[in-house]
Protein backbone atom coordinates (compact mmCIF):
# COMPACT_ATOMS: atom_id res chain seq x y z
CA UNK A 1 0.00 0.00 0.00
CA UNK A 2 2.85 2.45 0.54
CA UNK A 3 4.86 2.25 -2.64
CA UNK A 4 1.14 2.53 -4.28
CA UNK A 5 0.87 5.61 -2.56
CA UNK A 6 4.09 6.53 -3.32
CA UNK A 7 3.52 6.11 -6.74
CA UNK A 8 0.18 7.87 -7.16
CA UNK A 9 1.20 11.12 -4.85
CA UNK A 10 4.20 11.47 -7.53
CA UNK A 11 1.82 11.10 -10.31
CA UNK A 12 -0.21 13.40 -9.01
CA UNK A 13 2.19 16.35 -8.38
CA UNK A 14 3.24 15.85 -12.00
CA UNK A 15 -0.30 16.56 -12.61
CA UNK A 16 -0.67 19.70 -10.60
CA UNK A 17 3.10 20.84 -11.75
CA UNK A 18 1.32 20.76 -15.51
CA UNK A 19 -2.15 22.55 -14.01
CA UNK A 20 -0.37 24.95 -12.32
CA UNK A 21 1.25 25.97 -15.64
CA UNK A 22 -1.77 25.94 -17.50
CA UNK A 23 -3.10 28.21 -15.16
CA UNK A 24 -0.35 30.47 -14.69
CA UNK A 25 -0.58 30.76 -18.82
CA UNK A 26 -4.05 31.73 -19.02
CA UNK A 27 -2.85 35.56 -18.34
CA UNK A 28 -1.06 35.07 -21.24
CA UNK A 29 -3.24 33.49 -23.49
CA UNK A 30 -5.91 36.78 -23.41
CA UNK A 31 -5.67 38.79 -26.25
CA UNK A 32 -4.36 42.43 -25.23
CA UNK A 33 -3.18 43.66 -21.87
CA UNK A 34 -5.06 41.62 -19.32
CA UNK A 35 -4.71 45.08 -16.94
CA UNK A 36 -6.35 46.90 -19.67
CA UNK A 37 -8.88 44.07 -20.18
CA UNK A 38 -9.79 44.31 -16.40
CA UNK A 39 -10.27 47.59 -16.77
CA UNK A 40 -12.77 49.93 -18.52
CA UNK A 41 -11.92 51.89 -21.92
CA UNK A 42 -11.84 55.07 -19.55
CA UNK A 43 -9.14 54.07 -17.43
CA UNK A 44 -6.19 56.41 -17.16
CA UNK A 45 -2.75 55.05 -18.42
CA UNK A 46 -1.69 55.66 -14.70
CA UNK A 47 -4.63 53.22 -13.44
CA UNK A 48 -3.67 50.29 -16.08
CA UNK A 49 -0.02 50.55 -14.88
CA UNK A 50 -1.00 50.62 -11.24
CA UNK A 51 -3.28 47.02 -11.99
CA UNK A 52 -0.34 45.88 -13.96
CA UNK A 53 1.78 46.22 -11.02
CA UNK A 54 -0.63 44.81 -8.11
CA UNK A 55 -0.87 41.74 -10.47
CA UNK A 56 3.17 41.90 -10.96
CA UNK A 57 2.61 41.91 -14.71
CA UNK A 58 5.32 44.53 -14.85
CA UNK A 59 7.59 41.68 -13.71
CA UNK A 60 9.49 39.41 -16.47
CA UNK A 61 8.46 36.31 -17.35
CA UNK A 62 10.66 34.04 -15.10
CA UNK A 63 9.76 36.38 -11.96
CA UNK A 64 6.39 35.40 -12.69
CA UNK A 65 6.89 32.04 -13.30
CA UNK A 66 8.86 31.75 -9.80
CA UNK A 67 6.66 33.99 -8.01
CA UNK A 68 3.65 32.19 -9.13
CA UNK A 69 5.06 29.31 -7.39
CA UNK A 70 6.77 30.19 -4.47
CA UNK A 71 2.72 31.77 -3.35
CA UNK A 72 1.27 28.31 -4.31
CA UNK A 73 3.99 25.98 -2.24
CA UNK A 74 3.00 28.85 0.71
CA UNK A 75 -0.58 28.46 -0.08
CA UNK A 76 -1.21 31.44 -1.34
CA UNK A 77 -3.04 31.75 -4.63
CA UNK A 78 -3.46 35.24 -4.67
CA UNK A 79 -5.54 38.32 -4.22
CA UNK A 80 -8.86 38.56 -5.96
CA UNK A 81 -9.17 41.88 -7.79
CA UNK A 82 -12.81 41.74 -7.63
CA UNK A 83 -13.48 40.45 -4.40
CA UNK A 84 -10.75 42.21 -2.50
CA UNK A 85 -9.84 39.24 -0.55
CA UNK A 86 -7.27 36.08 -0.43
CA UNK A 87 -8.44 33.65 -3.34
CA UNK A 88 -7.42 31.08 -0.54
CA UNK A 89 -9.80 32.31 1.76
CA UNK A 90 -12.17 32.57 -1.12
CA UNK A 91 -12.28 29.23 -2.63
CA UNK A 92 -12.43 28.05 1.18
CA UNK A 93 -15.48 29.71 2.13
CA UNK A 94 -17.31 28.07 -1.50
CA UNK A 95 -15.87 24.47 -1.11
CA UNK A 96 -18.68 23.20 0.78
CA UNK A 97 -21.28 24.17 -1.57
CA UNK A 98 -19.98 22.92 -4.34
CA UNK A 99 -18.85 19.58 -2.17
CA UNK A 100 -22.27 19.26 -0.96
CA UNK A 101 -23.79 19.51 -4.41
CA UNK A 102 -22.10 17.18 -5.59
CA UNK A 103 -21.75 14.52 -3.37
CA UNK A 104 -25.71 14.86 -2.96
CA UNK A 105 -25.54 14.43 -7.34
CA UNK A 106 -23.22 11.48 -7.07
CA UNK A 107 -25.01 9.72 -4.73
CA UNK A 108 -27.91 10.28 -6.65
CA UNK A 109 -26.28 9.24 -10.13
CA UNK A 110 -24.82 6.00 -7.89
CA UNK A 111 -28.05 4.62 -6.66
CA UNK A 112 -29.66 4.76 -9.73
CA UNK A 113 -26.99 4.03 -12.29
CA UNK A 114 -26.20 0.79 -10.91
CA UNK A 115 -29.82 0.13 -9.81
CA UNK A 116 -30.68 0.85 -13.59
CA UNK A 117 -27.72 -1.27 -14.84
CA UNK A 118 -28.40 -4.20 -12.61
CA UNK A 119 -31.84 -4.42 -13.55
CA UNK A 120 -30.67 -4.09 -17.69
CA UNK A 121 -28.26 -6.89 -16.80
CA UNK A 122 -30.51 -9.27 -15.18
CA UNK A 123 -33.08 -8.79 -17.97
CA UNK A 124 -30.40 -8.71 -21.18
CA UNK A 125 -31.96 -8.43 -24.18
CA UNK A 126 -35.70 -7.91 -22.95
CA UNK A 127 -37.43 -5.13 -23.04
CA UNK A 128 -36.20 -3.22 -19.43
CA UNK A 129 -32.66 -3.79 -21.21
CA UNK A 130 -33.77 -1.82 -23.98
CA UNK A 131 -35.57 0.76 -22.18
CA UNK A 132 -33.05 1.37 -19.52
CA UNK A 133 -30.29 1.74 -22.50
CA UNK A 134 -32.77 4.00 -24.60
CA UNK A 135 -33.01 6.11 -21.11
CA UNK A 136 -29.32 6.33 -20.71
CA UNK A 137 -28.18 6.70 -24.13
CA UNK A 138 -31.10 9.98 -24.37
CA UNK A 139 -29.36 11.13 -20.80
CA UNK A 140 -26.11 11.11 -22.15
CA UNK A 141 -27.06 13.20 -24.44
CA UNK A 142 -28.80 16.11 -22.63
CA UNK A 143 -27.17 19.30 -21.68
CA UNK A 144 -26.50 20.32 -18.35
CA UNK A 145 -28.03 23.74 -18.76
CA UNK A 146 -30.88 22.56 -20.60
CA UNK A 147 -32.06 20.01 -18.18
CA UNK A 148 -31.77 22.55 -15.68
CA UNK A 149 -33.40 25.01 -17.28
CA UNK A 150 -36.47 22.38 -17.72
CA UNK A 151 -36.06 21.55 -14.31
CA UNK A 152 -36.85 24.71 -13.27
CA UNK A 153 -39.53 25.19 -15.50
CA UNK A 154 -41.27 22.31 -14.47
CA UNK A 155 -41.09 21.86 -10.83
CA UNK A 156 -40.21 25.15 -9.72
CA UNK A 157 -42.34 27.27 -12.03
CA UNK A 158 -45.47 25.23 -13.43
CA UNK A 159 -45.81 23.12 -10.32
CA UNK A 160 -44.14 25.07 -7.73
CA UNK A 161 -43.08 21.96 -6.00
CA UNK A 162 -39.45 23.40 -4.99
CA UNK A 163 -37.63 26.85 -5.63
CA UNK A 164 -36.05 27.87 -8.72
CA UNK A 165 -32.76 29.33 -7.30
CA UNK A 166 -30.86 30.72 -4.17
CA UNK A 167 -29.13 28.47 -1.39
CA UNK A 168 -30.25 27.97 2.27
CA UNK A 169 -27.14 27.43 4.67
CA UNK A 170 -27.20 23.90 6.34
CA UNK A 171 -27.01 25.30 9.52
CA UNK A 172 -29.45 27.59 9.08
CA UNK A 173 -32.38 25.52 8.00
CA UNK A 174 -31.37 22.18 6.76
CA UNK A 175 -34.98 21.58 5.02
CA UNK A 176 -34.91 24.29 3.52
CA UNK A 177 -31.08 23.44 2.69
CA UNK A 178 -32.46 20.01 1.10
CA UNK A 179 -35.41 21.80 -0.97
CA UNK A 180 -32.23 23.94 -2.53
CA UNK A 181 -30.42 21.08 -3.85
CA UNK A 182 -32.52 19.20 -4.97
CA UNK A 183 -33.46 20.59 -8.56
CA UNK A 184 -29.22 20.99 -9.26
CA UNK A 185 -28.19 17.90 -7.85
CA UNK A 186 -30.92 16.08 -10.27
CA UNK A 187 -29.76 18.11 -12.54
CA UNK A 188 -25.67 17.00 -12.33
CA UNK A 189 -26.69 13.66 -11.25
CA UNK A 190 -29.09 12.58 -14.33
CA UNK A 191 -26.88 13.26 -16.75
CA UNK A 192 -24.44 10.95 -15.24
CA UNK A 193 -26.70 8.02 -14.09
CA UNK A 194 -26.71 6.82 -17.61
CA UNK A 195 -22.99 6.88 -18.02
CA UNK A 196 -22.90 4.88 -14.56
CA UNK A 197 -25.87 2.32 -15.97
CA UNK A 198 -24.33 1.29 -18.83
CA UNK A 199 -20.90 0.74 -17.09
CA UNK A 200 -22.55 -1.00 -14.41
CA UNK A 201 -24.66 -3.50 -17.43
CA UNK A 202 -21.55 -4.57 -19.06
CA UNK A 203 -19.70 -5.09 -15.63
CA UNK A 204 -22.52 -7.41 -14.59
CA UNK A 205 -23.02 -9.27 -17.48
CA UNK A 206 -19.60 -10.38 -17.57
CA UNK A 207 -19.97 -11.10 -14.28
CA UNK A 208 -23.09 -13.26 -14.60
CA UNK A 209 -20.99 -15.63 -17.19
CA UNK A 210 -18.90 -16.64 -14.47
CA UNK A 211 -18.89 -20.07 -12.96
CA UNK A 212 -18.77 -19.34 -9.64
CA UNK A 213 -22.16 -17.44 -10.49
CA UNK A 214 -23.82 -20.45 -12.47
CA UNK A 215 -22.89 -22.86 -9.40
CA UNK A 216 -24.50 -20.42 -7.40
CA UNK A 217 -27.82 -20.36 -9.22
CA UNK A 218 -27.61 -23.96 -10.00
CA UNK A 219 -27.65 -24.75 -6.08
CA UNK A 220 -31.80 -23.08 -6.03
CA UNK A 221 -30.06 -19.36 -4.24
CA UNK A 222 -32.91 -16.97 -5.00
CA UNK A 223 -31.99 -14.78 -7.95
CA UNK A 224 -31.78 -11.44 -5.85
CA UNK A 225 -28.69 -12.61 -3.58
CA UNK A 226 -27.41 -14.47 -6.26
CA UNK A 227 -27.22 -10.97 -7.84
CA UNK A 228 -26.53 -9.09 -4.71
CA UNK A 229 -24.11 -11.12 -2.80
CA UNK A 230 -22.36 -12.84 -5.34
CA UNK A 231 -22.03 -11.07 -8.80
CA UNK A 232 -22.40 -7.04 -7.43
CA UNK A 233 -19.19 -7.11 -5.45
CA UNK A 234 -16.90 -8.97 -8.03
CA UNK A 235 -18.32 -5.94 -10.71
CA UNK A 236 -17.91 -3.13 -8.59
CA UNK A 237 -14.24 -2.77 -9.68
CA UNK A 238 -14.89 -0.87 -12.98
CA UNK A 239 -18.56 0.87 -11.49
CA UNK A 240 -15.50 2.36 -9.15
CA UNK A 241 -13.67 3.47 -12.18
CA UNK A 242 -16.72 5.22 -13.46
CA UNK A 243 -17.65 7.01 -10.24
CA UNK A 244 -14.32 8.42 -9.71
CA UNK A 245 -14.07 9.93 -13.77
CA UNK A 246 -17.99 11.23 -12.70
CA UNK A 247 -17.01 12.77 -9.70
CA UNK A 248 -14.75 14.94 -12.04
CA UNK A 249 -17.36 15.34 -14.63
CA UNK A 250 -19.89 16.41 -11.64
CA UNK A 251 -17.21 19.05 -10.40
CA UNK A 252 -16.95 20.22 -14.02
CA UNK A 253 -20.53 20.31 -14.76
CA UNK A 254 -21.10 22.42 -11.11
CA UNK A 255 -19.52 25.55 -13.33
CA UNK A 256 -23.10 25.46 -15.18
CA UNK A 257 -25.54 24.43 -12.61
CA UNK A 258 -24.61 26.43 -10.14
CA UNK A 259 -24.52 29.39 -12.05
CA UNK A 260 -28.15 28.16 -13.29
CA UNK A 261 -29.91 27.67 -9.79
CA UNK A 262 -27.54 31.25 -8.46
CA UNK A 263 -25.64 28.52 -5.90
CA UNK A 264 -22.54 30.40 -4.74
CA UNK A 265 -20.04 27.54 -4.61
CA UNK A 266 -17.11 27.56 -6.36
CA UNK A 267 -18.39 27.12 -10.18
CA UNK A 268 -20.08 30.41 -9.80
CA UNK A 269 -17.20 31.76 -8.30
CA UNK A 270 -14.81 30.93 -11.72
CA UNK A 271 -17.35 31.92 -14.11
CA UNK A 272 -17.73 35.21 -12.08
CA UNK A 273 -13.96 35.55 -12.47
CA UNK A 274 -14.29 34.86 -16.20
CA UNK A 275 -16.98 37.50 -16.77
CA UNK A 276 -15.44 39.75 -14.78
CA UNK A 277 -11.32 38.80 -15.90
CA UNK A 278 -10.71 38.32 -12.17
CA UNK A 279 -7.41 36.46 -13.33
CA UNK A 280 -6.30 34.95 -9.76
CA UNK A 281 -9.40 33.38 -9.01
CA UNK A 282 -9.85 31.94 -12.47
CA UNK A 283 -6.15 30.69 -11.86
CA UNK A 284 -6.25 29.59 -8.27
CA UNK A 285 -9.73 27.73 -9.13
CA UNK A 286 -8.82 25.63 -11.82
CA UNK A 287 -6.05 24.34 -9.71
CA UNK A 288 -8.21 24.02 -6.96
CA UNK A 289 -10.71 21.91 -8.02
CA UNK A 290 -7.98 19.59 -9.92
CA UNK A 291 -6.53 19.08 -6.41
CA UNK A 292 -9.83 18.07 -5.62
CA UNK A 293 -10.11 15.58 -8.16
CA UNK A 294 -7.09 13.92 -7.81
CA UNK A 295 -7.71 13.68 -4.00
CA UNK A 296 -11.33 12.25 -4.97
CA UNK A 297 -9.26 9.37 -7.54
CA UNK A 298 -6.92 8.65 -5.13
CA UNK A 299 -9.55 7.60 -2.59
CA UNK A 300 -11.36 5.41 -5.37
CA UNK A 301 -8.28 3.81 -6.04
CA UNK A 302 -7.93 2.83 -2.31
CA UNK A 303 -11.34 1.17 -2.17
CA UNK A 304 -10.57 -0.80 -4.99
CA UNK A 305 -8.58 -2.88 -1.95
CA UNK A 306 -11.88 -2.71 0.03
CA UNK A 307 -14.33 -3.62 -2.49
CA UNK A 308 -12.37 -6.57 -3.84
CA UNK A 309 -10.06 -8.29 -1.40
CA UNK A 310 -7.63 -9.58 -4.58
CA UNK A 311 -6.62 -6.46 -5.43
CA UNK A 312 -3.38 -6.02 -4.12
CA UNK A 313 -2.54 -1.88 -4.80
CA UNK A 314 1.36 -2.41 -3.86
Amino acid sequence: MGHFLIRRLAGAFLVLVLVSLMSFALIWLVPGDPAAAFLDASATPDQVAKLRSALGLDLSLPQQMFGWYGRILSGDLGQSILLNRSVTAALIERLPVTLSLAALALAFAVFFGVAAGIIAAVNHNRWPDQAVMTTALLGLSVPDFWLGLVMVLVFAVSLGWLPSGGFTPFMDSPGQWLRGMVLPALTLGLVQVGFIARMARASMLDTLSQDYVRTADAKGLAKLHVVLRHALPNAMIPILTVIGIVSGALLGGAVIVEQVFSIPGIGRLIVGAIASRDFPVLQGGLLFLAVVYLAINLVVDILYAVVDPRVRLA
